[in-house]
């Protein structure tokens, strides 16, 4: 009886144990990191198709005493995060682009640079695939070139892609409301040569052994 006893014990131990890692796996991915995979070119050459990255939701998130924002690794979002959120026309789809309008911001988009209250914002992260065009020249509807101003709302924010030619972001839809906002990138753990169709790697021989835990600025 005793050594049933024992069995009975270490088969209870196992499987406590597997449950309290399964807990604890659910507990990370829901509320402390996301993977994301890149699907398009709209943060080249910054984020490429093909890039795996590792997404921090703890950051943002509220927190309910000073003490609370003293002691734990959060803070608000600043201009400049690259983040993850929820596409306000399709809230199922995750979008990842670059805050550039904070709320109470007056933004306006001229010719390839971006002013912020008036003042042009230095961007080196900004890639373009045409040359700018001729003072006065822009066509006002094209929103690569001319947009705004605008003024973002409280509880918003402007969102644009580093690859500002070939970006579906705010220029054409709009603020980003903040419970939207998922986590910001941290670091890429995995990246393959992902064809720009979308379709499968050619081979392993496509890992970019370069960008393995590039840290995302």
């Amino acid at each position: 009886m005793a050594e049933a006893t024992f069995q009975k014990s270490t088969v209870r131990e196992y499987f406590e144990s597997i449950v309290v890692a399964v807990i604890l796996a659910l507990f990370v991915r829901t509320f402390v990191f996301q993977a994301f995979k890149i699907p398009t070119g709209s943060m080249k050459p910054n984020l490429l198709v093909g890039d795996h990255l590792l997404v921090n939701k703890f950051i943002f998130a509220p927190t309910a005493s000073s003490l609370e924002r003293a002691i734990l690794p959060m803070r608000s979002i600043e201009r400049g995060d690259i983040v993850v959120f929820k596409f306000p026309e399709e809230p199922d789809r995750d979008f990842i682009k670059r805050v550039i309008g904070l709320p109470g911001d007056t933004l306006e988009l001229k010719n390839q640079t971006i002013h912020i209250n008036g003042m042009p914002l230095i961007e080196p992260y900004a890639h373009y695939l045409f040359p700018p065009v001729a003072e006065g020249q822009a066509d006002s509807f094209d929103l690569r070139r001319k947009y705004g101003p605008v003024t973002v709302p409280a509880g918003h924010y402007f969102m644009m892609g580093d690859n500002r030619d070939d970006s579906q972001d705010s220029r054409f839809w709009g603020f980003l409301p903040a419970s939207y906002v998922k986590g910001r990138a941290l670091f890429i753990y995995w990246s393959f040569d992902t064809p720009d169709d979308g379709s499968a790697p050619r081979s392993f021989l496509g890992v970019r052994w370069d960008r393995l835990l590039h840290q995302i600025h």
